[in-house]
């Protein structure tokens, strides 16, 4: 690059404000945080977030089936990659069929992009990708659920890593709501049926056409030998596609662990000190990490003996039930648990099978 490119690129970013503060709207873009694990198989029945956290891996009715991993990316840059693999094939195409890799994003996060009026913001997507096999087309669009709208981007993705970016318009209709419900949509498109890819595709804002969505975009499903590594997944405003902006684990694990915190997993790990409210029924309170975007869901795992109780007299359970649910914590009880009523104890887990974990997904 020149030195006269160098300082019009320094110009724009500053113009566009883009130089200080955070920039990317993405969370956990460089796939750092995997709370849920590691690497998931068989993933393709069911919409389900996997492997790395806010990434949703959404389906409908295909009968391809693929493997989900966090791995090391081999990326000067990026410690981490999101992996899928194809291991089952589908070549029979449904209308309705889809597979998305997809970030949902909180309206109040996006007030920024001044969307739905005149003074609307350009946005640019920027991120790291390659795949294996030969050069697979994939659409990015940028999704409007407040105000059922849409843009599109057909990207062609080769065998190397490679950074892709493109600046989308700005769009002066449908204000986004500014609350923390899903309002904006990052949809990479690897699977399609004729519902979603006969028409044409949207690549300016326009009202959602379904089959606008994923026109051009090969399947990801169409041999097991496929596979597609992606990282440095960016979102910022502007028409800059700036250096991706690197955030601490411990940051990025907080942001995070507003939608999902898995709180326990494995064994001999201290669930709570508890107290005997009554004769065998015990009761503690646990608080979040970070404050959730709202009460959520709890699923504690279940088995013979999957929970310790110490005391005077060691007793061991089942199940875990919880209650009172708020952004801050909850409480967590069972009732049958060996306790004299007024002790105190604490609990385990007492199974490496043991999780506990809380949704509060978009």
């Amino acid at each position: 690059m020149t030195k006269a490119a160098e300082l019009a690129k320094i110009g724009e970013v500053l113009t566009n404000s883009q130089i200080g503060g955070r920039r990317n709207i993405i969370i956990n873009g460089a796939m750092q945080v995997a709370q849920r694990g590691t690497s998931e198989t068989g993933l393709g029945a069911s919409s389900k977030y996997s492997t790395v956290d806010r990434f949703n891996h959404a389906f409908d009715g295909t009968a391809g089936r693929l493997t989900s991993s966090q791995v090391a990316s081999g990326l000067n840059g990026f410690g981490n990659a999101l992996k899928l693999d194809c291991t089952t094939a589908d070549t029979s195409i449904a209308a309705g069929e889809l597979f998305i890799i997809q970030q949902r994003i909180e309206g109040q996060d996006l007030q920024q992009l001044k969307k739905g009026t005149s003074d609307a913001e350009q946005v640019t997507l920027s991120f790291y990708a390659k795949v294996v096999g030969s050069s697979t087309d994939i659409v990015v669009e940028l999704e409007d659920a407040d105000n059922s709208r849409h843009v599109a981007k057909l990207f062609t993705l080769t065998t190397s890593w490679a950074r892709y970016t493109y600046t989308f318009p700005a769009d002066t209709t449908g204000a986004l709501d500014d609350d923390n419900a899903s309002s904006f949509l990052v949809n990479f498109w690897l699977h399609a049926g004729s519902t979603y890819n006969s028409g044409t595709l949207a690549t300016s804002w326009a009202s959602k056409t379904e089959s606008n969505r994923a026109v051009g975009a090969d399947s990801f499903f169409s041999s097991t030998d496929n596979e597609l590594f992606l990282t440095g997944v960016q979102l910022e405003v502007g028409s800059q596609a700036t250096p991706f902006e690197h955030r601490s684990f411990g940051e990025e694990e907080q942001l995070c662990q507003r939608y999902f915190y898995r709180y326990i997993k494995g064994i001999s790990q201290s669930i709570m000190t508890a107290a005997g409210i009554l004769t065998n029924f015990i009761q503690g309170n646990i608080n979040f990490p970070t404050p959730m975007r709202v009460p959520p869901s709890m699923a504690a795992s279940s088995g013979t003996d999957y929970y310790q109780l110490y005391s005077t007299s060691a007793a061991s359970w089942d199940d875990l039930s919880g209650q009172q649910f708020h952004k801050n914590g909850c409480t967590l009880l069972k009732n049958g648990a060996t306790i004299t009523a007024g002790h105190a104890a604490i609990v385990y887990s007492n199974n490496a099978a043991v999780t506990i974990d809380f949704d509060a997904e978009l």
